[in-house]
């Protein structure tokens, strides 16, 4: 089963606790502290597998989490660091934010690793918190939490050239003959359900992969038929192989199903639209009037397309398809091979986490301090233990806790309340 789409739950691992802890020895009763720091959490790490081809994995496994870093004890000694986690996606993966549907990395090389989701970090023994002062602290640091999120994964084949066209113009038999791809053929429309690849081998010229995208129909840009599922796939092609059916036998017109899906291209992607295309006008076996392929090479010069790109093929029958795929050859040859172009405003911008607070009055008029600072303080300090309370004191005024205080009008011996802790408030 072909399946390009995912959205899995990811998660680092927390940092371990800080030790609080005192030496104690035969004889030395009353030793220094020496808890060690809790070890760092394991990070989330995507890693491009080139022998992965669907998303096929992810329909059973949604959710991945890091192993939490280990807390520290005595002596000195620090937690063991979480593991990280790897996860493997197929080369060509785009991994989306789902909140904020930017896209946060291209998986374009094999063997390339991005890290989704960092670890949170140990937190401090008390030891690291021992000062001439302060000989005894009673505290210690707790683990920092690690990153979660949603993402989106959305493969985008990598492949040199794209096959376009309507439904059941012949692309698939196409694929078949110049490739070792066996791609399913009936005669019925939309016998291709998901994307087939191809290696075509050319002499004289470097090999290309090639793509044989499900049929795009009217509509496909705007979510009509498959097309708009697998318009991704020919996003990294370089050139365009457009197959349109010269025979007529169906009753469609070939120049207009020409124009039909370049329309859907456009309104998809201008850069898309803008893409170097070749003309393969097929099924020419059962084409018995000359005037046909005559007036269709006209009217598209008219379009601007030179007859150097337009090919009289028939896939059945290997008529012209040689033709076809040396100028394929020859026109990748002279353009480069560049990476997906992501604009600035997709680009997810990776945020600082910081301990923030906020502060409001309730309604019997106690200043209250919220927020995941307050949590990461409160858990860090023993508030019944003096130094500790100092300690607390100390980072408050530092992060300028009580200064907002002020701001917001408060006078001496007002409440103060962060989580279940109240304190009178003195300037």
């Amino acid at each position: 089963m072909f399946i390009d789409t995912a959205k899995i739950f990811v998660k680092s691992g927390n940092g371990g606790s800080g030790s609080v802890s005192f030496r104690r020895e035969k004889y030395i009763p009353l030793g220094g502290p020496d808890g060690g720091d809790g070890g760092d959490g394991g990070d989330v790490i995507l890693v491009v597998d080139a022998s992965m081809t669907t998303l096929l994995d992810f329909s059973y496994a949604r959710k991945f989490i890091a192993k939490g870093g280990i807390g520290g004890s005595g002596s000195k000694c620090y937690g063991k660091a979480g593991q990280d986690l790897h996860v493997k996606v197929p080369m060509g993966t785009i991994v989306r934010d789902v909140e904020t549907d930017t896209v946060m990395c291209d998986m374009s090389h094999d063997g390339q690793t991005y890290r989704v989701c960092k670890a949170g970090q140990g937190g401090k023994g008390n030891v690291k918190f021992c000062t001439p002062t302060r000989q005894a602290p009673n505290f210690a640091e707790p683990g920092m939490p690690g990153e979660e999120r949603w993402i989106k994964l959305e493969l985008k084949l990598l492949a040199d050239v794209g096959l376009l066209g309507f439904p059941n113009v012949g692309k698939s038999t196409l694929l078949s003959v110049v490739s070792k791809a066996r791609p399913k053929i009936a005669n019925y429309h939309f016998t291709t359900l998901k994307p087939n690849l191809g290696v075509v081998s050319v002499k004289g010229a470097q090999s290309f992969v090639m793509a044989d995208i499900p049929g795009i129909i009217e509509g496909a840009a705007e979510g009509v038929g498959l097309g708009i599922g697998f318009l991704r796939h020919i996003e990294r092609t370089r050139i365009l192989i457009h197959v349109v059916d010269i025979s007529g036998i169906e009753g469609r017109d070939a120049v207009e199903d020409f124009i039909k899906i370049n329309e859907e291209l456009r309104k998809y992607s201008i850069k898309l639209w803008d893409r170097p295309q070749i003309i393969a006008a097929n099924k020419s076996d059962m084409l018995f009037d000359e005037e046909v392929f005559e007036n269709f090479k006209k009217k598209l010069n008219e379009l601007g397309y030179d007859n150097s790109k337009i090919f009289k093929i028939s896939a059945a029958t290997s008529q012209g398809v040689e033709a076809l795929m040396k100028e394929a050859a020859r026109m990748l040859s002279t353009i480069p091979v560049t990476e997906l172009v992501i604009e600035d405003e997709d680009k997810f911008v990776i945020e600082e986490k910081r301990f923030t607070y906020t502060v409001r009055v309730d309604e019997e008029g106690t200043y209250v301090v919220e927020g995941s600072f307050v949590d990461r303080l409160l858990s860090a300090v023993n508030i019944n233990e003096p130094d500790s309370l100092k300690y607390f004191h100390k980072v408050l005024k530092n992060k300028g806790v009580f200064e907002t205080l002020v701001e917001k009008g408060i006078q001496d011996g007002d409440l103060v309340r962060l989580l279940n802790f109240e304190f009178e408030f003195l300037l």
